[in-house]
């Protein structure tokens, strides 16, 4: 039987993988980021690689540190900048935190741009000047970036890690939100270059006198960060920067009651006066971009949802000054999901979910009709438009295909670079699927069949629900992988109910303030299309999901008892519980009606579920709290634990992980987990207790 990489998780963890790539100015060359499994197979470690993009070459490594390197950009003169917490030899002590590192164009050893307290987050650079603007966080009190570092060094001294919070949230996703708040600097390096240190000897008599609260003054051989905007006001949904560097326009947060909106700011880098350009009650203003010539800015322009319907997300262009703003793409409807202007500003190069996919398109400035590049069953991101030849680079991905990089001709053919990444066999087939719900919407999705699957030899059925909600299945993804369920047999269905993005507006808005409605009916369908297939064995079938498709797995338990098991990851069990404890209550409250939320609650229904649960949770999931599971379980148990306390359900439970399960060992269990529950229930066979969970 032939094998590949899906056949062993510890064969499938060790793939290396293209996490990200960054354009050179002139659009010669590509830096991609690779991610590879440590010596000790705990955590991934990530280098820089260049590969040419004409197609001729061989990939070339540029960096290797042992705390890796990501965020990489390019400075105006085709420096490669990127972040890492990689030793600095001049710094008095190993670093804890990132901090923004320089690699020559010319050649040369990477050296460090900042020595900030905090780090650094992120980088914008100009696109014709030496001038950049960092995310690195500073704490509320400081009013330098050496009272910063005094700060930080008294906290860490005294093992202090209180916070005090004066507004909403107060965690996102993983993390808690502070002490520190998010600010942006602007950082020029104009006349940056290597010195030598001069190490000076301390005085002898000075070192038990020295004040401990003295400021160390910033390092005179780097250049000095000046901050722009520090606060939650400085927490952006995008930032862009005039070619000259000499204004930056941020998407910037604004408080709305507990709630927070997105307008976008003009801020002079020289001076750090401030123009709001776009501004309204309700309303994000997100994703600026700005044109070659520095004339146009774009950004996304979106209501906030509420119970009626979901909001459009909308094209719009203007003056950098913010005049003549317009929408254009008017009557596309379709969402943005990148967005970079063409090499002659005369058009915007944009990316969006359509039909299961991830198409680029050109939209024209002038109100012209929207024109798809791309119409192969691939996913494109990192979009970037070559200045040399006006082609398109990208990484691009689908369920048969991990992220690789490849150059895009205006025709929509895509030539894939060389690449440090060998592309992995996968051990089966895709085909694109679809059936007709009682509304009459079309239903789509993908279908992968494991080698032999046939109506002498049909394949037990596994229905896996995404996240989101809005959300599609069009792009590949190492975390939740169906080709692992493949390589053991299964047929996979991976569809796109109600809510699903990619679709228009309208098939959105029929599960909006109704997830156990079109959505849950729209899976049954397409599942009843998919199981009466003579390849599919509909006696041995099952379902899953996270998130979302967690919270659809949780609702499908009580609603139908068609499957023989149901895993449940990071699931949604009691939207009232829920949509107070999570890390942005408002959104939720905001898109729900108070009926809706109760009619949509998967916990009325425990009474009725009879199929096996798996639940699966990590404590430091902050989106949707570990209190979800816990009472999920706890009902659970309440219901249908026996006599002797069995039950046939079961708990894996991650005290150090988050929403998606990020480390590769707890990853390596998860699946072991998941396959010897489902073969226990799909095909009577022992549960075999994966030998890392004791």
């Amino acid at each position: 039987m032939a094998t590949t990489p899906f056949h062993s998780l510890d064969d499938y963890l060790s793939q290396p993988r293209i996490e990200a790539l960054a354009l050179s100015p002139d659009g010669t060359r590509a830096v991609l980021t690779v991610a590879t499994l440590g010596k000790d197979k705990t955590a991934y470690e990530r280098s820089l690689w260049e590969v040419p993009v004409d197609g001729d070459g061989v990939p070339v490594r540029l960096t290797r540190s042992a705390k890796g390197e990501t965020g990489a950009a390019f400075t105006a003169r085709g420096d490669i900048l990127f972040v890492s917490a990689r030793p600095d030899t001049e710094a008095e002590e190993d670093a804890e935190q990132a901090q923004l590192w320089l690699l020559p164009a010319a050649g040369g050893e990477a050296r460090p741009v900042t020595r900030l307290a905090g780090g650094v987050a992120g980088v914008t650079a100009a696109e014709g000047a030496d001038v950049l603007v960092l995310g690195a966080p500073l704490l509320p009190s400081a009013d330098s970036i050496e009272a910063d570092a005094r700060l930080r060094a008294a906290r860490k001294k005294l093992k202090v890690s209180a916070i005090l919070h004066d507004a909403y949230p107060v965690r996102y996703w993983d993390h808690d939100l502070g002490p520190a708040a998010p600010a942006l600097h602007t950082l020029d390096l104009t006349g940056f270059a290597d010195t030598i240190a001069v190490l000076v000897d301390q005085p002898e008599d000075a070192a038990e006198g020295d004040d401990q609260d003295a400021v160390t003054p910033y390092p005179e051989s780097l250049p000095r960060p000046r901050t722009l905007v520090a606060g939650r006001g400085a927490e952006d949904a995008g930032t862009a920067l005039t070619p000259d560097g000499k204004t930056l326009v941020a998407a910037l947060r604004t408080a709305q009651g507990r709630e927070g909106r997105y307008r976008l700011v003009a801020i002079d880098t020289a001076s750090g006066d401030r123009t709001v350009l776009f501004d309204e009650a309700d309303t994000y203003f997100e994703h600026p971009v700005i044109s070659h010539d520095g004339a146009t800015l774009a950004f996304v322009r979106a209501a906030m949802g509420d119970p009626s319907a979901p909001a459009d997300q909308e094209l719009w262009v203007a003056g950098i000054d913010g005049s003549g703003a317009r929408r254009i793409a008017d009557g596309w409807d379709r969402w943005p999901t990148s967005i970079r202007f063409d090499r002659d500003d005369t058009a915007l190069i944009v990316t969006a979910d359509q039909d299961g996919r991830g198409p680029i398109f050109r939209v024209p400035m002038d109100g012209g009709p929207v024109e798809q590049l791309t119409r192969d069953d691939f996913t494109y991101t990192d979009v970037d438009v070559a200045a040399s030849t006006g082609e398109i680079v990208a990484l691009r991905s689908n369920w048969m295909t991990p992220p690789h990089a490849v150059r895009v001709a205006r025709d929509g053919t895509a030539v894939p670079l060389v690449s440090p990444v060998a592309l992995p066999a996968v051990p089966g087939t895709v085909t694109d699927v679809d059936a007709t719900a009682g509304d009459g919407a079309r239903v789509r999705g993908w279908l992968l069949l494991p080698p032999g699957a046939s109506a002498e030899n049909p394949a037990p059925f596994l229905l896996w629900i995404h996240g989101g909600p809005l959300n599609s299945w069009n792009a590949w993804s190492w975390r939740w992988n169906p080709q692992l369920a493949v390589a053991r047999g299964y047929a996979v269905l991976l569809p796109d109910p109600a809510l699903s993005t990619g679709y228009g507006l309208e098939f959105i808005a029929r599960g909006w303030n109704a997830w156990g409605g079109k959505p849950y009916t729209d899976l049954m369908t397409i599942t009843d299309a998919v199981v009466a297939r003579p390849e599919i064995d509909e006696t041995r079938t099952a379902a899953m999901g996270g998130s979302f498709g967690g919270y659809m797995a949780n609702w499908v338990a009580g609603h139908t008892d068609r499957f023989r098991a149901i895993v449940t990851h990071a699931s949604l069990w009691a939207l009232d519980q829920f949509n107070g404890t999570t890390d942005d209550s408002s959104y939720w409250q905001r898109i729900f009606t108070a009926e809706g939320m109760v009619e949509n609650s998967p916990h009325r229904f425990v009474k009725d579920i009879r199929t096996p649960l798996l639940v699966i949770h990590g404590d430091r999931d902050y989106r949707v709290p570990i209190g979800e599971s816990l009472r999920l379980w706890s009902e659970l148990n309440e219901h249908f634990a026996a006599e002797d306390g069995t039950i046939p359900h079961r708990f894996l439970y991650y005290p150090d992980e988050n929403h998606w399960v990020l480390k590769p060992p707890h990853a390596k269990v998860w699946y072991e987990t998941v396959f010897a529950f489902l073969a226990q229930h799909i095909d009577g066979a022992e549960f075999e207790r994966p030998e890392l969970l004791g």
